[in-house]
């Protein structure tokens, strides 16, 4: 018997018609090393399997709509998914919506991801932030596109790499404290001469830069926890896992 389907739910005092789930690698057809849930096309997964395991995930959480996959290449784009709007860059790690009708999702396997949310419930969106994206400006354009005020909105960090288990060089320290110096306080030396980042500790620095300041979530560790979260830190070829956001 195949295990089934299971999500983490979002705990963010959003209205009701805001709603968003993330997925766990559980439930799907996917055989290792992406089993079993994936939902990456781009990973070198058997795609009837990546196609069925989304269509899986649409019917568990009843979603109004096929998702929007983005191709995601550690960026600052931001789709705008009204209906009036052009279409994605040819690569984009945010998506906005504003109209029921419309899922966003952002893939990951380690990267953290943020979703947001306006306290009036009529406008959210989605961000793939890994280190690059983050030291890039991603949260910084999501915001920017929402254009809402931004004491407003809520975010939700959903699981990435732990501090415990993300090792980088000085390169990727240098990012972030050369635009904040405070960021140091995210990055702890290790035995080997680099350091320990704190990828959440991260974010909610940008977020409460851009005065962003009811975040919630960012409790779970993707590398510590193989039974339900991909880790492609852990694992190097793996699957990747969703986050969603949608309006109804």
């Amino acid at each position: 018997m195949s295990d089934p389907l299971a999500f983490i739910t979002p705990d963010w005092p959003v209205p009701p018609n805001v709603h968003a789930a993330f997925s766990l690698r559980l439930g799907g057809v996917s055989e290792a090393p992406f089993d079993s849930l994936n939902v990456g096309v781009h990973v070198g997964d058997d795609l009837a399997h990546v196609s069925e395991n989304r269509h899986r995930i649409e019917a568990a959480l009843a979603l109004p709509a096929p998702p929007g996959w983005l191709t995601q290449v550690h960026g600052t784009n931001v789709l705008d998914a009204d209906p009036d709007v052009d279409a994605a860059p040819e690569g984009a790690d945010a998506v906005v919506l504003r109209h029921p009708g419309a899922v966003a999702v952002i893939q990951v396997a380690d990267c953290l991801p943020v979703l947001l949310a306006a306290a009036h419930g009529r406008a959210v969106a989605a961000a793939h932030a890994g280190w690059r994206g983050l030291a890039a400006g991603v949260l910084e354009a999501t915001v920017e596109r929402l254009a809402e005020p931004a004491g407003s909105l809520m975010a939700w960090l959903g699981p990435a790499i732990g501090p415990a288990h993300f090792e980088v060089g000085d390169d990727v320290r240098a990012a972030f404290t050369q635009q904040d110096p405070g960021a140091a306080e995210a990055f702890a030396p290790n035995a080997r001469g680099r350091w320990q980042c704190d990828l959440v500790q991260l974010a909610h620095r940008r977020l409460r830069a851009l005065g962003v300041r009811q975040v919630y979530g960012g409790r779970w560790c993707t590398f510590a926890d193989p039974t339900r979260f991909f880790s492609y830190r852990r694992e190097g070829r793996c699957g990747r896992m969703g986050a969603f956001v949608w309006l109804t």
